[in-house]
């Protein structure tokens, strides 16, 4: 049968739950969500485990003159950390210095992103924290194993994915990357992942920003009036 949450909120509650399960394993985590879809998901998972909710932004770096053909990728954080595709830059041969001008250009949209989404608002730091990486549903998880890649260098504690949906096949290649992968439907045949939801209306960018400061107001007025 196929699995159908109503919408993404109700996704990332039923996620928190099964999470909670196992919460005692992560003393210390930080929830960061792939905007944009995954902020409404990583939501109700860090107000459920009282963590905070953060971004973790992936820009693609394509071949100059062949854009669509990534050389690499740049993911914020902490410490930025680019995941180079070594095999596409022989093959194309691009030097060095034009992967650290698109790496450059890159960082820059990622702040400009993060800026609109969190006014400057620094990342969170990740090392030796229990990090929960967070969408709404991975199809080819391409963008997610680069973003995990990423945040292993930067000395994570523990490393989890957790998703509503998933392709069988893609949340398989992905398991060597984290500690633990969760994903409530692995439904066969795969059909995408917005089928999985009654309500998957693409988020823009106020609809982020009000989601991170809902969860920046309900942490502080927890920690305030506990």
């Amino acid at each position: 049968m196929q699995h159908v949450f109503a919408n993404r909120r109700v996704a990332g509650a039923a996620l928190a739950d099964a999470l909670a399960e196992s919460a005692g394993e992560r003393p210390d985590p930080v929830v960061l969500a792939l905007p944009r879809g995954g902020v409404p998901v990583a939501l109700e998972i860090a107000l459920a485990l009282d963590a905070p909710l953060d971004l973790v932004l992936v820009r693609k770096i394509g071949v100059p003159g062949q854009p669509e053909l990534a050389a690499a990728a740049v993911v914020d954080g902490d410490t930025p950390q680019m995941v180079v595709n070594d095999e596409i830059v022989r093959a194309t041969g691009m030097s060095t210095s034009e992967l650290a001008a698109a790496r450059e250009e890159q960082l820059r949209e990622i702040a400009r992103r993060r800026a609109a989404w969190l006014d400057d608002r620094s990342p969170v730091p990740v090392t030796g924290r229990d990090v929960i990486a967070v969408d709404d549903g991975i199809a080819t998880g391409a963008t997610m194993r680069t973003a995990l890649r990423a945040l292993r260098r930067q000395g994570p504690r523990s490393l989890t994915l957790a998703v509503p949906v998933a392709a069988s096949d893609a949340l398989a290649a992905i398991r060597g990357e984290v500690d633990r992968a969760l994903a409530l439907a692995t439904p066969e045949p795969f059909h995408g992942v917005g089928a999985h939801f009654r309500d998957f209306h693409q988020l823009d960018d106020d609809e982020v920003r009000d989601l991170l400061q809902e969860a920046d107001r309900r942490r502080h007025n927890r920690t305030t009036y506990p």
